[in-house]
């Protein structure tokens, strides 16, 4: 009997310390308060801190907390800072200099036209929905859903749009009236809490710039490209080996103009995003090729044969970086495709043809004028076969390529392209 009580008590007890530690560790938020659930989590979680054994929920939180929280959220913290601070109220000394400069580096929470950051001034509760309009995906929210708010009139002109968004996205705070919004008011560190939280629990409607940890997206150029995928954070994209990429020609090109070991300029048309929407090589980007061999036309309709190899890629900001890819063909060169060729056997077969009906028509017209339509019947496929057995056994054609005419690229390796930060 003695044994069943004493597993009773050390049940008791077991159930007692799996309870919750942070259940009853903040002495100044009770388990009845109405943000204890978004408060606690984001303790637990790190986000947030306590000073002391307290959270001061009631107290304003300052842009530096927020930016400090919300870079915890977002998996920022760690993000290697590219930037110089010109901000005249923030030092090295400054415990959160990095997280500062991290903030305005990725467009967080960006500092004033003077040129401070004011770290301990308090945030607007407009402010905080500002921010995470900014970094949430795009959407055409309707505005009428501020109706249902009584002070919807005071949401400033700037801010309808940014509530509209985030009221769609269900990451805002109405306490403690829920017909309230309150856009003038200062957020405090409750109000701050469950903004983070419900932003934490919705990271997949945040625009993937903004994340900091890796993650796999995609490329969408080509189902026969052996890989698509391409490995994404805040410092860097690597494109994976066997992606397919479409550049453009900078300049025309001809293959007879041009001898193995000539440099040749290709061009990012347009932005090369991945299907998820992050931006991995901007417009503008030079792709630099070297050209290693040129296999000149030969007889019996061979076409010539250009093989570049892409070596590297400027970014716009002149940023250069190494880069390994060939043409998207069998043998990795550049030829004129089959429609050209089509055409030449088909211009060289009408040529024939008109050159057999005009000598068939000669030769029966001469000894006997009413014979004209038996030497067009003659002369006319007589012509043509020869014409298109002519095409088929002279030489091939030369590569020619226009500026700006696309080809699809591969990659022979991994391609790491740094992200382009934004600057103060």
């Amino acid at each position: 009997m003695k044994k069943i009580i004493s597993a009773v008590m050390a049940l008791s007890l077991l159930a007692l310390n799996t309870v919750p530690a942070f259940a009853a560790s903040i002495a100044d938020v009770s388990q009845n308060y109405w943000a204890s659930k978004e408060i606690n989590s984001v303790v637990d979680e790190n986000i947030m801190t306590l000073s002391g054994n307290r959270f001061n929920p009631e107290a304003n939180i300052t842009r530096v907390d927020f930016v400090n929280a919300l870079l915890k959220v977002l998996s920022d913290e760690n993000l290697n800072v590219s930037i110089t601070n010109k901000f005249s109220d923030v030092s090295k000394e400054n415990a959160n200099y990095d997280n500062i400069l991290r903030s305005q580096q990725l467009g967080l929470v960006y500092g004033y036209p003077d040129g401070t950051f004011k770290p301990n001034k308090a945030v607007l509760r407009s402010e905080a929905q500002s921010v995470i309009s900014h970094i949430t995906k795009d959407m055409q929210a309707d505005k009428s859903v501020l109706n249902q708010f009584k002070d919807a009139s005071a949401i400033p002109g700037w801010a309808k749009n940014v509530y509209a968004k985030t009221i769609n996205y269900g990451i805002y705070v109405n306490y403690p009236d829920s017909r309230e919004l309150r856009p003038n008011d200062n957020l405090s560190r409750a109000e701050a809490a469950v903004l983070l939280a419900r932003l934490k629990a919705k990271l997949d409607l945040v625009k993937a710039q903004y994340l900091g940890a890796t993650r796999i997206e995609h490329l969408d150029v080509t189902r026969k490209a052996p890989s698509n995928e391409v490995k994404v954070n805040n410092i860097e994209s690597v494109i994976t080996q066997g992606n397919v990429l479409v550049v453009a020609f900078d300049e025309k090109f001809k293959s007879e103009k041009h001898q193995a070991g000539d440099v040749v300029t290709f061009v990012a048309n347009e932005n090369i995003c991945t299907e998820e929407g992050t931006l991995v090589i901007p417009q503008g980007t030079k792709f630099i090729a070297k050209i290693n061999e040129i296999k000149s036309p030969r007889w019996f309709n061979k076409n010539a044969r250009v093989y570049p190899q892409l070596c590297k890629i400027v970014l716009p900001n002149g940023k250069e970086m190494a880069f390994n890819a060939k043409p998207f063909s069998k043998d990795y060169s550049l030829k004129e495709g089959p429609w050209m060729t089509t055409g030449k056997l088909v211009l060289c077969t009408l040529t024939g043809g008109a050159i057999g009906t005009g000598a068939g028509v000669g030769f029966a017209f001469i000894p006997t004028p009413d014979k004209i339509g038996t030497g067009v019947a003659i002369g006319l496929p007589v012509g043509a076969a020869v014409g298109l057995a002519t095409g088929l056994v002279t030489k091939g054609l030369e590569y020619h390529a226009k500026s700006g005419e696309e080809i699809q690229v591969i990659l022979l390796d991994d391609a790491t392209v740094t992200r382009v930060q934004q600057s103060l």
